[in-house]
């Protein structure tokens, strides 16, 4: 397993982690590793519950929309856009 994803399996890993629950962030080392992750994660949670890809560390916020967006997830990366373009006010 991955101590990532799995609280009991960094627990043992781990046990003097101060970290607690699931990972809420995943760093890949470049764009095709995260895109693979991304799509795996996507199809595991089901029910078009995931928001992104989000891409980090440009000038400005950056959330893309791939060719298999879903409207949920069209309106969770508006309602994002809209929080970080509020946020930089």
């Amino acid at each position: 397993g991955d101590a990532a994803l799995d609280p009991a399996y960094r627990a043992r890993l781990m046990p003097n982690s101060t970290l607690t629950g699931e990972a809420n962030l995943l760093v890949m080392p470049n764009i095709d590793a995260a895109n693979i992750s991304y799509n795996l994660l996507k199809t595991a949670a089901g029910g078009g519950i995931a928001i992104g890809p989000v891409l980090l560390g440009a000038a400005r916020p950056v959330h893309v929309l791939t060719p298999s967006t879903t409207v949920r997830r069209i309106i969770n990366m508006t309602a994002l856009t809209v929080a970080d373009a509020n946020a930089a006010r």
